[in-house]
């Protein structure tokens, strides 16, 4: 059993939302979807109050608590991404109906941010050559989606 469960806040979209993301992962799947037993100030009674599902082996609640509590950039989710692939599919699928913001970060069509990065990356930054690194990271920093190759040609001096 997980002992700490990320706890996602809806207005009224949980259920799509959860379907959605593991739509999108392997070893995902909706776990439960609760109905509120009487009235709330934001969903009915027999309205979708929560939808449990887990992502990629991690459990997330989804909480349809109504309007007024947007995701913020203080809270994103990280991808690892093997390959340009994994970067492109997850980037494409996760944009639409959001923004790019910078970095390798964007926000969804629900305004949760995602982080969606190589594994390249982390190894350029982990580089023993400072410069590597730093060009590397300099590249990143005028990115929208990350783009293995070019992170690469930064970092050699290219």
């Amino acid at each position: 059993m997980q002992k700490i469960t990320p706890f996602l806040w809806f207005d009224g979209q949980a259920e799509e939302a959860g379907r959605f993301y593991v739509s999108l992962f392997p070893d995902s799947r909706i776990e439960r979807v609760v109905r509120a037993p009487t009235d709330t100030p934001s969903v009915p009674a027999g309205a979708v109050l929560l939808v449990e599902f887990t992502l990629a082996g991690t459990r997330y609640v989804g909480l349809n608590g109504g309007p007024g509590m947007p995701f913020t950039e203080a809270v994103s989710l990280h991808i690892d991404c093997a390959d340009q692939a994994e970067v492109d599919r997850y980037w494409a699928a996760l944009a639409e109906g959001g923004r790019e913001i910078q970095c390798g970060w964007l926000q969804d069509r629900w305004g949760l941010r995602w982080q969606v990065v190589p594994t390249r990356m982390h190894e350029l930054l982990r580089d023993p050559d400072p410069a590597r690194a730093r060009r590397a990271m300099e590249a990143m920093m005028g990115m929208g989606k990350l783009i293995i190759a070019d992170l690469e040609r930064a970092a050699a001096g290219g």
